[in-house]
């Protein structure tokens, strides 16, 4: 800024200057004389106070302690909440809902137990418990809850590793049990810490890939069942799979198998496109899995056709779930492994029945919280665990089969377990001559709902990067292994969030004419750049020991090439002032103040003075703590650019003026 400039300003201006500087000041120490920010522990309390008050922390502090009782029990069982409105026509459409829900719920819940390697009666005892403990503690209306293809099939991949089901069933059943059981502990730790953000490592474009390879495998997988064959691999990825099909083929297969189970699958899949077709015929599809289930098992009890090669269900055991806290195993050498699985099936649970639950609820226009909704599901896992259940979440195909029929609230949940218990009770022997091949089918028939290629399609336009977590999580899963897939999957994702964090945007910033705005020159060429100070934002959110060297680099190397152009006679003047924008920053740990202080020294060595703009509370307390504020300058911290800006050029003004 040149001395000519000046001669523009009246005695009157710069005394307004100096006003103005006064005001900036003043406003600059309210900011570093904010108290201190909460610690960990505060953090931490009051995370569980707002997943378990129903008004959350602010409210619960206020109330008597009867009152916040009653905030506490109401946060944690929302059914106290809208039970006391719950009326007769609401329960109406709960009841259809659920009866409508448990017709489809309980041929899947076989087919799933056989998917997951158990005896069918676990499927069946895992649409009971959950489904009664969400119904307590949950916050969706619509989400239908038991056993799904995905978690199945991962459990029966990992835990079949550890234990074979084939030659150690009591082994393999304790396994699962135990891992249920870490699965509903992780999920409960993540709502009451509020670590929803672990589960979003699997990201959208990650969770459409991997739901894609899943179906596919599990949809080979159907082919021991429809054909009927009994020695097949124990591998899930494809190769293996397919080699074991058509190595299996020259051994003798009952064709019997093959015509039942593909006949009831045609049914299943118009039964299918009429449902999409005609939403008042919702309830068919929904209703279409028991009628095969009846149909195919009266079919082979009046035809014995077990006797000529059907393989059938045989014995499942009725009655109410058993205990099974005594086959949880707490010692072993297993149990590193069991936590391992269990935090991975927590987090594909998690994933799946938050993104099923939001989107029933944003068709309903209510909010869910993913925080309460993990406590919920974590502990009726870990409830389940203890009565003979395996790990449960939100389906997708019958929570929509749920909404569709009209459900109000979670009632029809409780309606659905009460009608699978049941059928428990009194029906079980009635399923004795159920094929195997209509559960293959029933599995099939649902698989289509996993495949999403129009949101495959979207992804490879919006975001390469999310496509290419897409498709690893897809390969992954297919041609290696579920754990491969998911590995592939959050690898990915993760290195996303690296690349990101290691070289985060850094903006030079100009000042939008008629306004007081800065933005980035690159998007709005028509900012105006102040001569002598470069305005500088870090987009990213936190500024640490990844990527404080390359900002710091970064700077240095526009304020030299600015010297450089002044040396060259290209300009008139050098940078004489750095601002730095953190309104993005929230947070800074030692690497990033360590950098600070460099980068002071290196602008103070070329008689070049730093500013900080608009630092949030954690990092204006942390360079306190560390002394940066007193090294740079009280006066050098300001709220805004625009008072930065200010700032510097009334000094320069100033010290011109006395010159």
């Amino acid at each position: 800024m040149g001395s000519k400039e000046t001669e523009n300003y009246t005695v009157e201006e710069l005394q307004q200057l100096d006003a103005d500087d006064t005001g900036r000041r003043e406003r600059a120490q309210w900011m570093l004389d904010s108290p201190d920010p909460p610690g960990i522990l505060q953090d931490l309390i009051s995370s569980v106070k707002e997943v378990v008050f129903l008004h959350g922390r602010t409210t619960a502090a206020k109330q008597t302690t009867s009152g916040r009782a009653i905030s506490f029990l109401q946060g944690l069982f929302p059914i106290l909440r809208w039970g006391r409105v719950y009326g007769v026509s609401k329960f109406k459409s709960d009841l259809m809902a659920g009866l409508t829900l448990a017709s489809l719920s309980i041929p899947q819940s076989i087919g799933y137990a056989n998917l997951a390697k158990l005896d069918p009666q676990y499927g069946l005892y895992t649409s009971v418990i959950p489904p009664l403990i969400y119904a307590l503690m949950g916050s969706s209306r619509e989400i239908a809850i038991g056993p799904v293809a995905v978690v199945s099939m991962l459990l029966s991949s990992m835990i079949q590793k550890i234990e074979n089901p084939a030659t150690d069933p009591a082994a393999y059943r304790k396994m699962v049990f135990t891992v249920t059981l870490f699965a509903g502990i992780f999920q409960a730790v993540f709502g009451m810490l509020r670590l929803g953000f672990l589960v979003d490592f699997l990201s959208h474009a990650a969770i459409v890939g991997f739901m894609g390879g899943a179906a596919i495998v599990i949809g080979l997988q159907q082919l021991k069942g429809l054909l009927g064959i009994s020695h097949f691999t124990t591998e899930t990825d494809v190769v293996s799979v397919l080699e074991s099909v058509f190595t299996s083929i020259d051994h003798p297969w009952c064709p019997l198998n093959f015509v039942l189970g593909c006949s009831f699958l045609i049914f299943l899949l118009i039964a299918r496109f009429i449902g999409r077709r005609k939403n008042k015929l919702f309830w068919f599809p929904a209703i279409a899995p028991l009628i095969s289930v009846i149909l195919s098992t009266l079919i082979v009890f009046l035809s014995k056709a077990d006797k000529h090669g059907v393989k059938i269900v045989k014995h499942i055991k009725g009655g109410l779930n058993p205990s099974s806290l005594h086959e949880i195993q707490f010692k072993g050498p297993h149990v590193g492994q069991a936590a391992k699985i269990g935090l991975i099936s927590a987090i594909i649970a998690l994933t799946e029945a938050i993104a099923v639950g939001r989107s029933f609820a944003s068709i309903k226009g209510y909010h869910l919280d993913g925080n309460k909704e993990m406590v919920a599901m974590g502990f009726m896992n870990m409830a389940g665990s203890l009565t003979s259940c395996y790990v449960a979440t939100g389906s997708f195909s019958r929570t929509a089969v749920n909404f569709s029929a009209g459900c109000e609230t979670v009632v029809s949940n409780i309606v659905m377990a009460i009608t699978v218990f049941l059928t428990l009770e009194l029906f079980t022997r009635l399923l004795y001559y159920t094929p195997i091949a209509i559960l293959a089918s029933i599995i099939l028939s649902a698989l289509p709902g996993l495949i999403d290629l129009h949101e495959a399609y979207y992804i490879w336009k919006v975001d390469k990067l999310d496509f290419l977590a897409c498709i690893g999580a897809f390969f992954g899963v297919l041609f290696a292994s579920v754990e491969i897939g998911l590995l592939a999957a959050v690898t990915i994702s993760f290195a996303k969030i690296l690349l990101n964090s290691i070289r985060p945007g850094i903006e030079d910033l100009g000042r939008l004419p008629r306004t007081e705005t800065y933005c980035d020159i690159k998007q709005y060429p028509m900012a105006i750049k102040t001569p002598g100070i470069l305005v500088v934002r870090v987009n990213s959110a936190l500024l640490c020991f990844a990527n404080a060297n390359f900002i710091r680099e970064r700077i240095m190397k526009w304020v030299t090439e600015e010297e450089d152009h002044v040396f060259d006679g290209n300009t008139k003047g050098g940078i004489q002032v750095v601002i730095l924008d953190m309104s993005n920053v929230t947070n800074i740990d030692t690497a990033g103040i360590l950098a600070l202080e460099e980068l002071n020294k290196k602008l103070l060595s070329i008689e070049t003075e730093l500013a900080i703009a608009n630092p949030k509370w954690q990092v204006v307390q942390k360079l306190k703590v560390a002394k940066f504020v007193d090294r740079i300058g009280r006066g050098r911290i300001f709220m805004t650019v625009g008072e930065a800006v200010a700032a510097s050029i009334n000094t320069k003004l100033t010290s011109l003026n006395n010159c």
